[in-house]
C-alpha cells in the first residue's frame, strides 16, 4: 500500500513547529492507506483521492497543533470522530496525550480499532455511544481537558453535545469551515447556558484556498445537570 504519502506535508508541519519523526510518519502512512482501503468497502469519507485525504483530513488535523495549546498528557475526547479526525491523527503526532474516540456508528469504530491495533497505539480507545448519552454519564462528564469535534453540526448544537465532557478550565475546539464567524454569533446563548466563555476564532487556509477555522470555547463553570438534553430536542430546539 503506497498511495498515501505523509512525507509531502512534513516540511509544512515543520514550519509551524510540529516534527513528524520516522515513527509518526510510518504510522500516519499506515493509517492513511488503511483509510483508502476501507473506504472502498464502507463509506468513511467522501474524500477519496489520496492527496486530498492528505491535505483535507490529515494536514487539517495537524494544523490544530499549530493553533491550540494542548497540555502535556492532556485527556482529549473526539466527539463524532468518524474516521478518526482529528483524534487519531493527534494521538500519533502527540503520543503523550490520552485520547477517546466517540462515535454512534459502530462500523467506523471497527475501522478505528484496526488502525489502533496495526499502528500499535496505546493510550487511545474507541467509545460506541451517542454524544448526549456520554455527556450525561458520570464516567465521562466533565472529565476531559479538551473536547474536539470536526464537521459534526452547527455550533449551538455542537456545544450542547460537547461542552458537558469538558472539565472546568478545559477547552472545547470546533473545527469549522468558512461559516465559523456566523456560527459563533449564533452560539452566544448556548455558550452562556452551558458554562462557556466567549468563543475565539482562529482562521487558517489550506492549499487551494480552502478556508478552515478553529473555534475555541473555554469552560468557565460547570454545565447545569439538565444538559445535554435528548438528541431530538438538541437538534429541533438549539439553545
Amino acid at each position: 500500500m503506497t498511495d498515501f504519502h505523509i512525507e509531502e506535508i512534513v516540511p509544512l508541519c515543520s514550519d509551524f513547529g510540529v516534527t513528524l519523526d520516522s515513527l509518526a510518519r510510518e504510522k500516519l502512512n499506515l493509517y492513511g492507506n488503511l483509510l483508502l482501503e476501507w473506504n472502498e468497502k464502507i463509506n468513511l469519507t467522501a474524500i477519496t483521492e489520496p492527496r486530498e485525504v492528505l491535505y483535507k483530513h490529515f494536514y487539517d488535523c495537524i494544523l490544530l497543533l499549530k493553533n491550540i495549546k494542548i497540555p502535556q498528557n492532556a485527556r482529549i475526547i473526539d466527539v463524532g470522530t468518524g474516521a478518526g479526525f482529528p483524534g487519531a491523527v493527534l494521538k500519533i503526532v502527540r503520543p503523550d496525550i490520552d485520547v477517546t474516540l466517540l462515535d454512534g456508528l459502530n462500523k467506523r469504530l471497527v475501522f478505528l480499532n484496526e488502525v489502533i491495533e496495526k499502528t500499535g497505539l496505546s493510550g487511545i480507545r474507541t467509545l460506541h455511544l451517542r454524544a448526549e448519552e456520554g455527556g450525561r454519564n458520570p464516567e465521562y462528564r466533565e472529565k476531559y481537558d479538551i473536547a474536539c469535534a470536526r464537521a459534526v453540526a452547527r455550533l449551538p448544537v455542537l456545544l450542547e453535545y460537547c461542552l458537558p465532557f469538558v472539565k472546568k478550565g478545559g477547552v472545547f475546539v470546533a473545527m469549522k469551515g468558512p461559516s465559523a464567524e456566523e456560527e459563533a454569533a449564533e452560539a452566544q446563548n448556548a455558550v452562556r447556558l452551558l458554562g462557556g466563555a466567549e468563543p475565539d476564532i482562529i482562521c487558517e487556509t489550506l492549499p487551494e484556498n480552502d478556508r478552515r477555522a478553529f473555534i475555541t470555547v473555554k469552560k468557565i463553570s460547570q454545565t447545569p445537570p439538565k444538559y445535554p438534553r435528548i438528541s431530538a430536542k438538541i437538534s429541533k430546539q438549539p439553545l
